[in-house]
């Protein structure tokens, strides 16, 4: 198999994982509209990175690591699913004129590096990203090459820029409509993404403890 198509299927697995809008997707629109594209972008590249980070794990085998998370799955999935609660309350009570004019006073540099940082910690709290990788890799048949080293890394390669793509067109498309928002508007996101994102995180809860 060509590595290029190592690469291009790896693009394909990083759009796909990305894609579904989840808690993670709420909270990169929201900050998209309430601090432009760039921010918006770095905080989705936050979550680009986490699941390229499972990637990695995935395709090279890292047993160990693979075993640690699974054995915790429960302890990440508990703290993942806390602090997307606290994010929601938080987003729903913030004022948003206090908001724009801190966002407007702190330097942009550490915005940045606070929202990726931030994301990708809530994305990395949910180790069942693994085996979803692991069914991926085995159903298109991207882990049987014998020159495994050289195509497993144009696949992380591919699925790390499938994922940024991704967010990229999302947080683009976003902010192309974000000079229409109000200062109104912009409180009633914060609410209804505050409300979304504790609803699936209370979802996540019933689907982990009862389902």
């Amino acid at each position: 198999m060509y590595t290029l198509e190592f690469f291009l299927k790896g693009l394909l697995v990083g759009i796909i994982v990305s894609a579904p809008m989840g808690p993670i997707g709420v909270l990169c629109v929201q900050k998209t509209v309430n601090k432009g594209l760039a921010l918006g972008f770095l905080s989705g590249l936050g979550a680009a990175t986490a699941d390229t980070f499972y990637a990695v794990l995935a395709a090279f085998g890292v047993t160990f690591i693979t075993n640690f998370l699974s054995k915790n799955q429960m302890a990440f999935q508990v703290i993942g699913i806390l602090v997307l609660l606290f994010l929601g309350f938080r987003m729903i009570f913030n004022n948003p004129i206090k908001q724009y004019r801190y966002y407007r006073s702190s330097s942009k540099k550490r915005g940045a590096i606070r929202d990726y940082i931030s994301v990708f910690f809530l994305t990395i709290s949910n180790p069942l990203t693994i085996i979803f990788f692991g069914a991926a890799f085995t159903m298109l048949g991207l882990l049987s090459d014998s020159d495994s080293v050289r195509h497993n890394l144009f696949l992380v390669a591919g699925i790390f820029s499938g994922a940024s793509l991704w967010w990229f067109i999302l947080t683009y498309v976003v902010n192309i409509f974000r000079k229409r928002f109000r200062l109104r508007n912009i409180f009633m996101l914060n609410r209804i993404s505050g409300i979304i994102i504790i609803v699936l995180s209370i979802s996540a809860v019933i689907k982990f403890f009862f389902l």
